[in-house]
């Protein structure tokens, strides 16, 4: 079995892309690997309030962009390019990320971990959630082995986010510092943007260590 490490926040568009290819990537070039795709949380906006903040407003107070559609552009590209129909003014808002990743941490034990992950994020994209929203939340995870209530338990409880807080600082210490950022086989890591054919070049190489590693 591959292990493979992905480190994300939910709502950074370059993370759905990462998902997708990923999937995608491993369904179409490696129907029989077996692999174990662990998920890890980044905090790009910890503070982010509850309400949420405008994308617009933001793109304009910290980078200076005035036409969000610019900003959109090549991430919309780079899912198309994918099969992915990223349309990203469906969701012009993002959320603080603490609960949607507790969950998400939670679901390990359930097996549906990555699963989990892949519907949050494309509730966020897709459909335009409130992913900081505890029933939102629930109405997503009831499909992927929890109870409703247990999910808003999760969600709401400050002992969950500031585990979430402390694995995203540990993350930052091993040098994630951009996402989505994969690592294969404990070995392999690339990170950003990446197509396609390097994920798949990725997890050649790393399965092919850990084929070598256990002949040894």
């Amino acid at each position: 079995m591959l292990q493979i490490d992905l480190y994300t926040d939910i709502t950074y568009p370059w993370c759905i892309i990462g998902h997708h290819r990923l999937d995608k990537v491993l369904a179409d070039r490696f129907p029989e690997l077996d692999v174990d795709i662990r998920q890890h949380p980044v905090l790009l906006l910890p503070d982010a309030p509850a309400e949420g903040l405008y994308i617009p407003e933001l793109l304009r107070s910290r980078y200076g962009v005035t036409d969000p559609k610019a900003s959109f552009a090549r991430p919309e590209a780079e899912a198309r390019a994918s099969g992915l129909d990223l349309d990203l003014s469906r969701q012009l808002w993002t959320y603080r990320t603490q609960a949607a990743h507790g969950l998400i941490l939670a679901a390990r034990a359930r097996g549906t971990q990555h699963r989990l992950a892949v519907a949050i994020t494309d509730a966020h994209f897709v459909k335009a959630k409130t992913i900081s929203d505890a029933d939102v939340l629930a109405d997503i995870a009831v499909a992927y082995g929890f109870e409703r209530e247990e999910v808003r338990a999760i969600a709401l409880d400050p002992e969950q986010h500031g585990r979430v807080e402390q694995e995203a600082a540990q993350s930052t210490a091993a040098g994630v510092r951009s996402v989505p950022h994969f690592v294969f086989g404990g070995r392999i890591a690339v990170n950003g943007g990446r197509s396609e054919d390097e994920l798949e070049w990725a997890i050649r190489q790393a399965a092919a260590v850990a084929a070598s590693s256990s002949q040894r």
